[in-house]
């Protein structure tokens, strides 16, 4: 699916640029990079000593000298610095072109400010990027990577459930009618887990680990089959290391919050759709994207809290960075989307 030929590449780039991860697109050639938002940075010097996956796999495991940092929380960036260099990395990775600035558009939560859409845009520049930076909203970009028909007169919903953030949209005719950006995500699931393991059996264990509990044994309904599987941490009241089982079921109540923010944000943006939307939405079902959209069973928790028909999109994980491509290769069909202006 991802290629890489610096021969083939334009100088159009898309850019999903995600709390856990960040997805580029380039025009004419596809999706050429998928690496997790995360830089290992030398604490003597700030010189970034990996980035993406090989900086992710030093998480929890760093010597004292390297800071491993996730420049982007809750969607937004939070370390402007870091942020900077991990993009100029990766659009030096991709070799879009050697001889001039390419130019960007962006994908950005509904709900970020003023003052953060900047964030992302000067990001961009600092990066390689040609002025001005174009902007596309995160629920947009997932609409139409999930194929939804959001140029029309009817009710689209899209739920995108990404790592710092959920992002509830209706959609008509281009436009977003109402929209709500919830900083609830895959983030607030692994901290969820974490709290409940610390709480009932005194075990500290790290993000990743939680990571992978949430990916293997998460749930927001019960299953077919509940499972039972053994989480290795350390005893908060020995220091050493220790080991339990954990059930399925016990996964299932340390995410019951966060799951049921989720589900809360998607009956507050039905609410608050107009009755003919409304009636659409019915028709056509709320559609999921994101990473959080694989958690088992919140498909069907979804549909029996609302009433609604609930689908999964074809490629929840690449949604947004599809949509935010389509944008790209059809400017002159797409720039109404856009935060600035379209291209010239």
């Amino acid at each position: 699916m991802f290629r890489n030929n610096p021969l083939a590449i334009g100088r159009d780039i898309a850019v999903d640029l995600g709390t856990a991860n960040t997805l580029i697109y380039v025009r004419g050639q596809g999706i050429v990079l998928d690496e997790p938002s995360v830089v290992a940075i030398d604490r003597n010097d700030g010189r970034p000593v990996a980035v993406g996956m090989e900086a992710k796999r030093m998480i929890g495991r760093e010597p004292s000298n390297i800071q491993v940092v996730r420049p982007l929380k809750d969607g937004v960036i939070a370390d402007f610095d870091v942020c900077e260099k991990m993009l100029r990395f990766f659009i030096q990775k991709i070799d879009v072109s050697r001889w001039s600035k390419p130019r960007v558009l962006v994908c950005v939560p509904s709900g970020i400010t003023g003052v953060e859409q900047r964030a992302v845009q000067d990001a961009a520049e600092y990066a390689g990027a040609r002025r001005p930076v174009y902007l596309i909203e995160e629920p947009m970009a997932a609409a139409i990577g999930a194929d939804m028909p959001v140029h029309e007169p009817s009710g689209n919903m899209i739920v995108d459930i990404g790592g710092g953030t959920t992002e509830v949209a209706v959609i008509s005719l281009g436009g977003i009618v109402s929209s709500l950006s919830v900083r609830v995500g895959g983030d607030e699931l692994d901290a969820a887990i974490v709290d409940w393991v610390r709480r009932e059996h005194s075990l500290a264990i790290g993000d990743r680990t939680a990571e992978e509990v949430k990916i293997a044994m998460g749930s927001a309904w019960p299953l077919d089959q509940e499972m039972i599987f053994e989480v290795g941490g350390k005893d908060l009241i020995t220091g050493l290391p220790k080991s339990v089982e954990i059930a399925t079921e016990d996964v299932r109540e340390a995410l019951a919050e966060p799951v049921s923010a989720i589900i809360d944000a998607v009956k507050q943006a039905l609410d608050r759709t107009p009755p003919e939307l409304a009636a659409d939405i019915m028709e056509r079902g709320i559609i999921l994207s994101g990473g959080g959209a694989l958690l088992a069973g919140l498909d069907r928790r979804m549909q029996t809290e609302t009433g609604m028909p609930v689908y999964l999109a074809p490629e929840p994980l690449l949604s947004v960075v599809i949509g935010t491509g389509r944008a790209l290769e059809n400017i002159e069909a797409m720039k109404g989307l856009f935060s600035q202006p379209g291209f010239d």
